[in-house]
This record gives C-alpha cells, sequence and structure tokens, in this order.
C-alpha cells in the first residue's frame, strides 16, 4: 500500500482531534502501519465553518456519498453522533468494504449487534474503543489484554458530567442545580444534559461493556437505571458523615451464569480507590478470577483524549489491513444472557426518613427490617427543629433487594413515616 485513505463523517470536537493527531503524528503511524494515513474526505454540515485546522481544498463535502462511495477510502470514521440514520450510513460503509472506526456509544449499544453482524459478514473491521470512557483503553483491556480471564465484575465512573458535579457537591456544599450551570457554562455538560444527569449515557456504556466483559448480549433495556437529578447536598453530607462518598456508578457483575447490570448513584467507602475520582475524569474497576482487581483511569472525554482512542482503532484496523486478517476481530457472545431475579441481586442499603417524632417510631422501623431479615450497620437521628418530626439516616447490613423493596413498601404505609427522603446502594461497604 502507498498510503491509507481515510474518510470522516463528523468534524466537530473529535474529528478535529482525529485530524490533528493524524497531522502530528504522521511519522509514528508511518512507522507503525508501514505508509501514510492520509484524510481524503470529511463530512460537514457547514463548508465555511472555522474549525481552527488548516484543510485542503476538496476534502470537505456536504454528500455523505463522497465518503460513503468513494472506492479510495479504506477507512470511515465516525464521529457525527445520532442513531438511526448514522446506522444506515454505516451500513453502508460496511457494503463498500469499508472499515469502520466509531465513537458512538448511543448507536453501539442500539445497534451493535447488527453492525457487528454486517462487519463480518464483509469481511471488514468495526472498532468503538473510544465509545465508552474516551481515552481510556477499557474494551481492548477488557477483549484483549484480559482475554485469558474471566471478569466477574466491572464497575466504575463512566460519565464525566456527573462526576464533575458531584464532586462540586460533595467538596462545596453546593445544589445540583448551581453546579449543573456552572458545567453547562464550562462546557462539561450539554444544553440538554438529560442523558447525562438522569444516567442514560452511562447506561449504554455499561451495555457495552457487559457484552463484551461477559462475552453475553446485554440490551439497554437489561440495564437499571436511575440518574442523580435528585441527589440533595444533604444526602451527601449524611454519607460524608458515614464515611462514604457520593458517586455515579455505573455496575455490572456476574455470579455463575447470571448477571446484574446497573446505573445509580451509590456510596463508596472514602477509602475506596473508585472515591478518589474527582472532576470530569473516569475509572472503570475490573476484577478477575485470575489477574484479581485492575483499575482503568483516565480522561473519559475531550477532543484529543478520545481522538486517540479513534486513532487507536485506526491503528488496529490499519495493522489488520496490512496482515491481510480484516474481518476476524469480531466474536460472537459465548453465552446465553441470563439475568439476575430480584432476590438474586444483594447489597447494602442507604436510606434517609422524615418521620413524627414520638415515642415507638424508631421501634417499628426496627422491627419492619428485622421481619425481612434486615439489620442496620449505622444509623443516625436527629431533631427537625419546629416541625414535629425528626430525620433517621441509616445503613443496612447486606440485604436482597427484593426484601429491600419490600421493606420500603411497608415503610410508605406506616402512618408515621412522613416521607422517604432518600434511598441509594452501598457498594463496598461490607466484604463477601
Amino acid at each position: 500500500m502507498e498510503s491509507i485513505s481515510i474518510g470522516l463523517l463528523g468534524l466537530g470536537t473529535v474529528g478535529a482531534g482525529v485530524v490533528k493527531i493524524i497531522e502530528n503524528h504522521q511519522d509514528k503511524l508511518a512507522h507503525q502501519i508501514g505508509c501514510p494515513v492520509k484524510v481524503k474526505r470529511a463530512l460537514v454540515q457547514d463548508l465555511e465553518k472555522d474549525r481552527g485546522l488548516a484543510i485542503e481544498d476538496g476534502i470537505l463535502t456536504l454528500d455523505p456519498e463522497d465518503v460513503l462511495a468513494d472506492p479510495e477510502i479504506d477507512i470511515v470514521v465516525e464521529v457525527m453522533g445520532g442513531i438511526e440514520a448514522t446506522k444506515e450510513h454505516l451500513l453502508e460503509a460496511l457494503k463498500n468494504k469499508k472499515h469502520v472506526v466509531t465513537a458512538n456509544k448511543d448507536l453501539m449499544a442500539v445497534h451493535g449487534p447488527e453492525l457487528l453482524k454486517a462487519a463480518s459478514a464483509n469481511e471488514c473491521d468495526l472498532f468503538y474503543e473510544a465509545s465508552v470512557a474516551g481515552g481510556i483503553p477499557i474494551l481492548r483491556g477488557l477483549v484483549d489484554g484480559l482475554a485469558s480471564d474471566r471478569i466477574t465484575k466491572m464497575m466504575g465512573i463512566v460519565n464525566g458530567t456527573t462526576n464533575f458535579i458531584l464532586t462540586k457537591m460533595t467538596k462545596e456544599g453546593r445544589t445540583f442545580d448551581d453546579v449543573l450551570k456552572e458545567a453547562q457554562d464550562l462546557g462539561f455538560a450539554e444544553a440538554d444534559p438529560t442523558a447525562d444527569v438522569g444516567g442514560l449515557d452511562a447506561a449504554r456504556k455499561m451495555a457495552i461493556m457487559s457484552t463484551l466483559g461477559f462475552s453475553m448480549n446485554v440490551d439497554l433495556s437489561d440495564v437499571k437505571v436511575k440518574g442523580i437529578t435528585d441527589v440533595t447536598a444533604e444526602d451527601i453530607e449524611y454519607a460524608g458523615q458515614f464515611g462514604y462518598t457520593m458517586k455515579l456508578i455505573g455496575y455490572a457483575h456476574r455470579d455463575g451464569e447470571k448477571v446484574e447490570v446497573s446505573v445509580e448513584p451509590a456510596l463508596l467507602p472514602n477509602e475506596h480507590p473508585l472515591s478518589s475520582v474527582n472532576d470530569e475524569y473516569n475509572a472503570v474497576y475490573v476484577y478477575g478470577e485470575a489477574v484479581g482487581e485492575t483499575m482503568f483511569y483516565g480522561p473519559g472525554a475531550g477532543s484529543l483524549p478520545t481522538a486517540t482512542a479513534v486513532v487507536s482503532d485506526m491503528v488496529c484496523t490499519m495493522k489488520n489491513m496490512r496482515l491481510g486478517v480484516t474481518g476476524k476481530s469480531a466474536v460472537n457472545p459465548q453465552f446465553e444472557k441470563k439475568l439476575k431475579e430480584r432476590e438474586e441481586i444483594s447489597s447494602q442499603y442507604f436510606l434517609r426518613l422524615h418521620v413524627q417524632d414520638e415515642i415507638g417510631v424508631l421501634a417499628k422501623l426496627t422491627s419492619i427490617f428485622s421481619n425481612h431479615g434486615v439489620s442496620f450497620e449505622k444509623i443516625l437521628q436527629n431533631p427537625l427543629n419546629g416541625a414535629g418530626y425528626s430525620e433517621i439516616v441509616l445503613v443496612t447490613h447486606k440485604a436482597s433487594l427484593d426484601h429491600y423493596e419490600d421493606i420500603l413498601m411497608e415503610l410508605k404505609d406506616y402512618h408515621a413515616i412522613h416521607s422517604i427522603e432518600s434511598s441509594y446502594r452501598v457498594e463496598g461497604g461490607e466484604k463477601g
């Protein structure tokens, strides 16, 4: 090969980063793959927009066919976002025997199996490392670095926006709405932050990671999702008093043949490695039967970190092209999907209640929990001045999810409970 030609679908923040890395690292890329790499065409929405790049005439186009149907383009790099229309573009690219690299977690979480099947049928590579955790090589770590191990658990901070918000709320005692506005002003949160703060962005990433880590087709609908919009400064303060830090945690656990996958605000012991991951950074903790515990840490977003993962996938594709082994990387899931039932999921739980300030309430609470075989590890009671109520904050010992949800139903029916203010999972507080 005299050179390898790239076609870009999108030339925004990440796309511009890809161009910069290709230009600035040309010597290294040529050394690794044995020939130069060039960007031949780039699909954009506005030909006149200033992108901070020196772009040669004829590279930018408004017509996707200039990228998808160009016989000289070897690899299509998708960094434009979107789901349904983008899927059709990539299916066309694969049909035209073009390899695909994408940073699109939304697309891969929804249509990943279909695209991977199309890639295999057309003997093309499809890589998507940048779709999860930006510049952290977590997917390649799962597929290649831990290929000989059996992964039993993955938990991590996989959304930088929510981690930035929770870090600020924890360190500065500010409200969710206040910090969200700052995150938007700084560019860490979108104008519409729903996918981030509602947990959907993290859930898509966990579906992708679980599918690869457990070799099982885990769909987005299989992920239990709870965002951070209801997290209060009071929750974080009480968590701190008990020795915990609040994080939005993506959690995937395999017991035998069954798995559970969730995204939810959770309390971690202050000494847990994930508790010290702050601001927009991401980290994923992986447990393997052989390797034990490993952690992947780094920037979870941004132009150059994400572009680094994209270009790394390009390098893998180009090496496969040189070796003549493209289209061989996708491996069908080994195991049939089996999800845990409620009674098979267990954890500790943090609960904050407002109750009538009267004799016998605490004894009744203890009775409700004990009737379901659940005991308290920590409990705190404070009067609410002038309201006639007390605030009870507690952390349970490990309990099954079905017992805990039954307890919550009983508490709602108990006349002395004014409100259930908050309830969160506690992860890593007890061994076993």
